[in-house]
């Protein structure tokens, strides 16, 4: 231990703190509030949050969220700690649009204000301005929130009105919003396409894009941020009985999907995107019939 850096010792302390004790220990000094704000930092942190012993839920509930663990042995939900919100909401207000490393990016219904929320230290920054930016409507736009290869956590906002797009990259680093090009297919612009929340996963946002017709067009399109092109990738091979909803979750920096297809009859098809190998089928419930797929994607 004796020859361990001084730095060392005390990174490796700090990284197993609990996240309000981070928050605290930000004013104990320059160099430990510099430590906090690297991405290597917080991404051990995270990392060493995610035991069973330090999984949380958050679960809002109009003028306050609260904060329960889980219980992994039994599945079950320990005491809540409850919290109110540190910005003026009103009542069942609060849409939590993407999450990463503990940051949310949430829509406040009543104003369609977007915001940057770490509902641990209760920290939030509004992203709307002036000139219209910042502004999000429901069912039209899609966010994702990601860290680009200089650790500068940024939001891509999807905005679709009346026809016209426009794709638009708000960076914390800068505090400012700029305008990027859209180079896939228009038609994924049009109404009837419903786009997923952005998924982060290597270096890449992910979002599902599902038309709003039995048998229609289903794609995934994937922008990397840090060159911040767009691409479009297949969809896994789902029964086409049905309109299609696809849900996305990074689990261990792999990707995830949950696709739910039918009308009355649904099912769900999971699997994860490293390499097609099949889908599996599992029975969920019945009302009036739904079944649950699941599958590598």
């Amino acid at each position: 231990m004796a020859d361990l850096p001084t730095h060392t010792i005390v990174f490796e302390i700090l990284t197993r703190l609990p996240v309000k004790d981070v928050g605290r220990s930000k004013s104990v000094c320059k160099q430990w509030y510099a430590l906090f704000s690297t991405q290597d930092f917080v991404k051990i942190h995270c990392s060493r949050s995610v035991v069973s012993s330090n999984q949380r839920v958050l679960l809002i509930d109009d003028l306050t969220y609260f904060v329960r663990p889980i219980i992994s042995n039994n599945n079950d939900y320990g005491p809540s700690s409850t919290v109110t919100f540190p910005f003026h909401h009103q009542n069942n207000d609060v849409s939590i649009l993407s999450h990463l490393n503990g940051l949310l990016c949430v829509c406040l219904n009543h104003t369609y204000e977007l915001l940057l929320w770490n509902p641990t230290t209760t920290a939030f920054k509004r992203l709307s301005t002036p000139d219209s930016h910042g502004f999000y409507i429901n069912n039209l736009d899609a966010i994702g929130l990601y860290v680009d290869a200089d650790d500068d956590y940024k939001v891509l906002h999807i905005k679709r009105r009346s026809g016209v797009l426009g794709v638009y990259v708000y960076s914390r680093e800068v505090d400012s919003w700029r305008n990027i090009p859209f180079i896939t297919r228009q038609e994924y612009l049009s109404p009837h396409f419903n786009w997923s929340a952005g998924t982060f996963c290597g270096g890449t946002l992910y979002f599902t894009v599902c038309e709003c017709w039995i048998g229609g067009t289903n794609v995934v399109i994937c922008f990397d941020v840090n060159s911040e092109q767009f691409k479009e990738i297949s969809f896994p091979p789902v029964p086409s009985n049905g309109m299609v909803q696809g849900v996305l979750v990074n689990v261990k920096n792999v990707l995830h999907m949950f696709a739910s297809t039918g009308m009355f009859e649904m099912t769900i098809d999971y699997g994860h995107y490293k390499g097609i190998t099949g889908l599996r089928s599992y029975h969920v419930l019945r009302s009036p019939r739904y079944h649950c797929h699941c599958g590598a994607i």
